[in-house]
């Protein structure tokens, strides 16, 4: 009977050694440390599998190339050719400058949407918000070598300090955001502003024309 009950000790003495290893593991993992058998240059242990040190590193380099992409997101541009690739671009979870390669033909309203910025800074070091449709390509120095048309029943800008240059736009265009502007663009259609605001702030250089009426509906 003694023997019987100085084993029951020794097996409950052994389990609560265990448990109290088990949670000194955990804790230490949690700080990320690499344990003893890992080799700091490889990151390997002996069994030659990643260490935790390394999965460390890695897990710093993944949210710095996270965090590129997404700049990357919002600063790149998108080069379109096709009906859906411009509708993903134009969304707010598209790019601040659309490209065009040809010409573009929709038979369903469009929307761009959301605010970007450019990648740039003023003077006072904020960032340039900004969007851009162009409907043009260009040589190395900056000479349009080639224009297209973008047709659509009606477009609405909701984006703030929005553009669409060196084109044509066959439509009607419906500007709800501040600061919209024609570059060197023909409008074969009207102009709609939304607000007082959306129609104080537009802006159409020399190059632009506007076959329609330009008004303001609320």
């Amino acid at each position: 009977m003694k023997k019987k009950i100085k084993i029951k000790i020794l097996i409950l003495t052994l389990l609560l050694a265990m448990s109290m290893i088990v949670g000194c593991t955990a804790r230490d993992n949690n700080k990320v440390n690499p344990p003893n058998n890992v080799d700091n240059k490889n990151g390997e242990n002996e069994n030659g599998k990643e260490g935790v040190g390394e999965k460390a590193e890695d897990a710093v380099e993944d949210a710095g190339k996270e965090a590129k992409d997404k700049l990357d997101a919002v600063t790149s541009a998108s080069i379109v050719d096709s009906n859906t690739g411009f509708k993903n671009a134009i969304s707010k979870n598209g790019t601040w400058i659309i490209c065009t390669l040809k010409d573009l033909t929709f038979d369903e309203d469009l929307v761009l949407d959301g605010e970007f910025k450019n990648g740039k800074q003023d003077e006072k070091g904020n960032d340039i918000i900004q969007r851009k449709i162009a409907l043009y390509e260009q040589d190395e120095n900056r000479t349009v070598t080639k224009r297209y048309s973008l047709t659509a029943p009606k477009l609405t800008i909701n984006s703030p300090n929005a553009r669409i240059q060196s084109g044509t736009f066959k439509g009607d265009l419906y500007v709800s955001a501040p600061n919209f502007e024609l570059v060197d663009t023909k409008v074969e259609g009207n102009v709609y502003f939304t607000s007082d605001e959306a129609k104080s702030t537009f802006k159409m250089d020399d190059k632009s024309s506007v076959s329609g009426k330009q008004e303001l509906v609320k």
